[in-house]
């Protein structure tokens, strides 16, 4: 049983709020690391505001429940107690759906601190950072395994990159830093059938025994190289389903009204949403 024992995200009982308005409704799920999971629902359901909530976005307001990260061990370190940075530092990442540019950094300099802070979480800034040559031939070796170009790492971060472009530099980043636990934002958006199919592939390099990934997905086509050990669907602010590949499968070819029928309450809940976002967004008569 020792043996067997092994990392995990843990998150039990989650709700989260953005701008006053109740997003996640009660979340429960555990990723262990090595176990790719998938998790699929309607648009506006709530999967990014797991992600960013998971990461510590400082919009996204968790109003009960908890995260941890559990050890081998038993040991647990409570990830809301942390600012997002030693989350990263404590071995979790987030490929964001839009990545932000930022013009006049270069992405070689920006991994290079990245993957310095990770490794060494005690560094203060200002310390030395990971040595150049050591840097260029790790960064060399996983472009060469990502088919990259070398050129790409001398542009500034995503400034005027294409929508491949940024998910590429994603998944580039995931692959120096290495972390624990990956929450994927529909990584796939915006890409075309063979860029996807080439993420696709480029991730299952990347994850493998050491890393716990979260696939949020609308389609299957990221999971091909990634078979999720569970897939889960969340309606109305909480995960109301979980399967295996199969289900993930059956969601891309029928879409949610399966789902929608069968939690009769979620669904409700999902419409009193979206009608509260449409409220929300009208402008106000004066």
């Amino acid at each position: 049983m020792g043996g067997e024992a092994k990392e995990q995200l843990v998150i039990r009982g989650l709700h989260v709020a953005v701008e006053g308005q109740e997003i996640l409704k009660g979340v429960d799920l555990t990723i262990g690391r090595g176990e790719v999971h998938a998790l699929m629902g309607p648009n506006g359901s709530g999967k990014s505001t797991l992600g960013y909530a998971i990461m510590g976005h400082p919009s996204y307001e968790v109003t009960a429940g908890t995260i941890h990260l559990v050890a081998a061990d038993g040991g647990r370190r409570d990830l809301l107690a942390m600012e997002p940075d030693e989350r990263a530092r404590a071995g979790v990442f987030l490929a964001f759906q839009r990545p932000m540019s930022i013009p006049g950094v270069r992405l070689a300099d920006f991994l290079r601190h990245a993957v310095t802070n990770v490794r060494n979480p005690d560094r203060k800034e200002g310390e030395e950072l990971m040595p150049m040559k050591e840097f260029r031939g790790e960064l060399k070796a996983k472009m060469a395994e990502l088919s990259m170009d070398p050129e790409f790492s001398r542009r500034y971060v995503n400034d005027g990159f294409s929508g491949g472009e940024m998910k590429r530099a994603e998944i580039l980043q995931l692959a120096m830093l290495r972390p624990k636990f990956a929450i994927l934002d529909e990584t796939d958006s915006g890409l075309d059938a063979d860029a996807v199919r080439l993420a696709s592939e480029s991730i299952a390099r990347i994850g493998g025994a050491e890393m716990g990934i979260l696939v949020i997905t609308h389609h299957e086509q990221l999971l091909e190289h990634n078979v999720p050990l569970q897939t889960h669907v969340m309606l109305g602010g909480r995960i109301v389903e979980s399967g295996g590949p199969e289900l993930a499968a059956e969601l891309h070819k029928r879409g949610y009204e399966r789902i929608r029928s069968a939690y009769p309450e979620a669904a409700a809940v999902e419409r009193a949403m979206q009608d509260e976002k449409r409220a929300a967004a009208e402008p106000t008569a004066v």
